[in-house]
């Protein structure tokens, strides 16, 4: 099937990404809306004008759109910071592809995503962290985390074993690879690793790997020299701002393979090498990383790459989800209730006994965050002395204490069976209706369940049910 020519116009003007055609001498015949935008450049002012002087920033070599033309090699994901003749300075990353028919150079077409304003952030982040970094200053005023060990709120059996196993990290300089579902507490654990490490008065830096591009990503963690693209400055990376204490990456296995293949370099050999730069730099930082998947099945499914797996996960830290610490809801309500009734002036008790009925039936796919925003929002509108179901966030109410398709009668607790070991045959119940339900399909069934697909995926495991 063939489009007309005009159809294919009308489709390229309505996505939402940057494409700019040239011809072969790198004049621009095709420039759609998108673009315009990105840029703040009317058509009019593009279409039949040489990239060069629409672009005098640029040059033969800068030039995605003019090294492609000459080179015929696409180029990918590639960051370009460039300034149009009207003064913009704009910076994105393009995937430029040559055009060619019966072995002749018709043109290049580039498709570009603007980063302008996350490069902007994300550099100014990096110029504060050095900032902060350099400053002279006792231990007291350059401590770089907010949480410790004393912030890690549970009683339960394995929430204790898994602080005692952290205390013990803490005593190295090894990786540690931290998992468990959105909303457990990762990064407040990594903060308590480090708080209690030799390295604690040193710079504790971290960084998600899945909130950049990849070529943003790349200069954020290794530095850039002036010239090695355009626009680049010499700015330190997170590597060197980390020097003497500890780089936390989390959601690791969002970080492009490419780059994973460059972040095992650093922890073999122990230097980065800033982009453009022929230098190499030691740097002695501890790596912690974090995922809320199985780091296995990251593995199996190629989002992190296995070499990289071993030399991360030298100790490995799986925080339970709150629905396995029945235990621990009470103590982590009252933690939660002391500090809001702290910040907002409150005096609320408890919870009414509905609300507690809730608390204990609900399986809290958010975990412990949805547990204190929930605590939070309660203590915003009430004025009474205990929280009541309607003080409560809507979809958290209407899940109350029934499921419908779920016999409550033939789920008691047993002589001898444990509230942890009801709930966990409870939620099995429940988790095989929805997969009864949805034929199998994990999708419809988290969706069913009101939970992530990861974290479904994650409960079929631990329940042997996959």
């Amino acid at each position: 099937m063939q489009f007309p020519e005009h159809t294919l116009e009308v489709l390229l003007r309505l996505v939402d990404v940057g494409v700019h055609v040239v011809d072969a001498n790198g004049v621009t015949r095709y420039y759609n809306d998108a673009a315009a935008k990105l840029e703040g450049l009317d058509p009019s002012q593009v279409i039949g004008r040489h990239i060069l002087d629409v672009y005098p920033s640029l040059d033969g070599q800068s030039s995605t759109l003019l090294q492609v033309a000459s080179t015929l090699q696409p180029v990918l994901n590639h960051q370009q910071a460039f300034t149009h003749y009207k003064g913009k300075r704009i910076t994105t990353v393009n995937s430029t592809w040559p055009i060619v028919v019966d072995g002749q150079l018709q043109g290049v077409v580039e498709v570009s995503k603007d980063i302008t304003e996350v490069r902007q952030l994300s550099e100014r982040l990096v110029d504060l962290q050095a900032r902060i970094f350099d400053q002279p200053s006792k231990k007291s005023e350059r401590q770089t985390t907010r949480y410790t060990f004393d912030d890690l709120i549970g009683q339960d059996r394995s929430f204790v074993e898994l602080k005692r196993m952290a205390l013990r990290a803490a005593a190295s300089s090894s990786s540690v690879l931290v998992c468990g579902e959105t909303g457990t507490g990762k990064e407040l654990l990594v903060q308590s690793i480090h708080h209690a490490s030799p390295r604690g008065s040193k710079p504790f830096v971290a960084q998600n790997c899945a909130a950049l591009p990849e070529t943003l990503l790349e200069s954020i963690l290794f530095g850039t020299i002036r010239g090695s693209f355009t626009g680049a400055e010499n700015r330190p990376g997170l590597f060197e701002l980390a020097d003497g204490g500890t780089l936390f990456l989390d959601e690791i296995n969002a970080m492009p393979p490419s780059l994973q293949v460059k972040l095992l370099r650093v922890l073999q050999e122990r230097y980065i090498r800033r982009i453009g730069d022929s230098r190499v730099r030691p740097v002695d930082v501890r790596i912690m990383t974090a995922m809320n998947i199985d780091p296995w099945q990251a593995v199996q499914q190629g989002q992190l790459r296995e070499d990289l797996y071993f030399r991360i996960n030298v100790v490995q830290l799986e925080i339970p989800p709150l629905r396995q610490r029945p235990d621990d809801l009470p103590l982590l309500v009252q933690h939660f209730l002391d500090k809001y009734n702290r910040q907002l002036g409150k005096h609320v008790m408890g919870l009414s006994d509905a609300v507690k009925q809730l608390f204990y039936t609900y399986s809290w796919p958010g975990n412990v965050r949805e547990l204190e925003h929930a605590i939070e929002g309660a203590l915003n509108i009430t004025d009474q002395d205990v929280i009541e179901l309607s003080q409560l966030p809507a979809h958290l109410v209407r899940v109350e204490c029934y499921r419908p398709g779920v016999d409550n009668a033939a789920v008691t607790l047993q002589p001898g069976q444990t509230l942890r070991e009801t709930l966990a045959e409870v939620e099995m119940l429940l988790i095989e209706q929805a997969m009864r339900q949805s034929e199998n399909n994990i999708s419809q069934a988290a969706a069913l369940l009101g939970i992530p697909r990861q974290t479904l995926q994650y409960r079929l495991r631990a329940l042997h049910l996959a």
